[in-house]
């Protein structure tokens, strides 16, 4: 039976530099596809440990990485998320109050802890097979824009996962579990209309109105919504729709999202929404554009390794908090108006069977690679992530203590997959019986994220943003 004590020593060892980079990019708080600094900071990190950027820039993504070290078989993969949210900046205090910094956003998903929990996995297991003469390969991935769902599909379209034996990732939330959910595929698709301007109130029939297009457009998409299986969801944004009231707008722009149980299911119900936009055009006599900005898989569960992670996260888990914790939680459930339960002590059982109607990015490399996620506490019970309140607690000593033992999990189940074949073994078997011969084949339609921006200036600054990180490392040094 593996001793997970040494293991456990080389994470905290590490605790500090766990808590730079998680501090650090809770205050950068950037947006998916600007999180240049986060990026720049985690990579330069790992570097500083030993690991060697073997890729950057993949699927034209300018904040993506792949860090690798180590040699041979099994190769074990830890994801990295840095994105943060718009209009959730806080600073850490028990109420809403805007961030010292002035930044409007962040990190209400905890994707600040996200990275440095598995860099700091990833690390100290690194020195651990170092010293023990361990054999097996680390790769670590920086993952841009998880908040816009499209960053680890379009990554895992070029096939980087495909090496892997397994992959493992973690998430703040409010309670403690595995992540064994099976979640939606979802894919986002923006819809243009093009017409023709006209004055409204003089010669209106000189137009053609790319607004009643989209209005046509929604109308026959929320008509659609009775034919929905209950898994299915849909969402839209209206983006453009005119800009002067006497005017007959001859553009129109709207975001819409469908989530469905499978990613057979989504592509259906694409060409479904294709096929209204068309219809809608054809109604006002517009011409329509339709872009798939990316489409990502449901995430498929691994029972086998949802019940070792489980076992770890006993080790680990429930954390102790101290009475100003526990009263900073209950503050904020209070100014919410939930229940003042405060943190949570409990570890969930292993969950089998549970769908959510959520989605994740996580979806299309579970169904390359066996994955499975450590979900830990780090913000109140009863309150849902994307919230201020989450943000608050991300930033202070309670996502300080959740995070540190989130790499305790992710280092010793990453140490249990490196020596012990028959346990891989029935993790890969478990992820083929949930796959059932169905092959992955991406919902994206281009190569690159439409909203990617890899152009030689965005590159110029991420490279600005790499001397800062080797610098602000080389004071911490020092």
């Amino acid at each position: 039976m593996t001793d997970f004590n040494a293991i456990d020593q080389e994470v905290n060892a590490l605790s500090d530099v766990i808590w730079d980079m998680a501090s650090n990019v809770w205050e950068y708080a950037e947006l998916s596809y600007d999180e240049f600094k986060s990026s720049a900071l985690e990579s330069a990190v790992l570097e500083q440990h030993g690991f060697t950027i073997e890729q950057r820039n993949i699927a034209g993504l300018p904040t993506s990485w792949i860090a690798t070290w180590g040699s041979g078989a099994p190769v074990l993969g830890y994801l990295v998320e840095f994105d943060a949210l718009p209009d959730l900046g806080n600073d850490t205090v028990p109420h809403k109050q805007p961030a010292k910094s002035g930044n409007p956003n962040g990190h209400g998903c905890g994707h600040n802890l996200i990275g440095s929990s598995s860099i700091g996995a990833a690390i100290a297991l690194k020195n651990h097979m170092e010293k023990n003469g361990i054999p097996g390969t680390i790769k670590v991935f920086g993952c841009p824009a998880e908040e816009a769902l499209n960053g680890k599909n379009y990554m895992a379209a070029t096939g980087v996962f495909d090496q892997l034996d397994v992959c493992l990732h973690n998430h703040p939330a409010m309670v403690n579990s595995a992540i064994n959910f099976h979640s939606t595929a979802s894919i986002d698709l923006i819809v243009e209309w093009h017409g023709v301007t006209a004055h409204a109130g003089a010669a209106p029939w000189d137009g053609r109105n790319a607004v009643h297009a989209a209005e046509i457009f929604l109308v026959s998409a929320n008509m659609m919504r009775e034919q929905l299986e209950p898994t299915g969801r849909l969402h839209y944004q209206i983006l453009e729709g005119g800009s002067a009231v006497n005017v007959v707008p001859d553009y129109a722009k709207v975001l819409v999202r469908y989530r469905g149980k499978s990613a057979d299911n989504v592509r259906e119900h694409k060409t479904w929404l294709e096929d209204m936009a068309q219809g809608a055009a054809l109604s006002t006599q517009t011409r329509t554009e339709v872009t798939n900005l990316g489409g990502i898989y449901d995430c498929l569960p691994n029972d086998v390794l949802a019940a070792r992670i489980t076992d770890h996260m006993h080790r680990y888990f429930p954390i102790k908090w101290t009475e100003e914790e526990q009263a900073f939680a209950k503050s904020i459930q209070r100014e919410m108006g939930k229940p003042e339960s405060g943190m949570a002590t409990d570890v969930m059982p292993v969950s089998t069977g549970i769908e959510v109607g959520g989605s994740s990015d996580v979806g299309d490399i579970s169904w390359n690679v066996p994955t499975m996620g450590v979900m830990f506490a780090a913000w109140p019970l009863h309150i849902p992530p994307h919230q201020w309140g989450c943000t608050a607690c991300n930033g202070m000593s309670i996502g300080r203590k959740a995070g540190l033992r989130a790499a305790n999990v992710l280092a010793a189940q990453g140490l249990e997959l490196m020596t012990d074949p028959a346990l891989l073994a029935k993790v890969k078997a478990d992820f083929e019986q949930k796959k059932g011969g169905r092959e992955y084949v991406s919902l994206n339609d281009s190569e690159t994220n439409p909203r990617a921006d890899d152009s030689d200036a965005q590159l110029a600054h991420y490279e600005c943003c790499l001397h800062t990180a080797l610098e602000h490392l080389d004071g911490c040094n020092h």
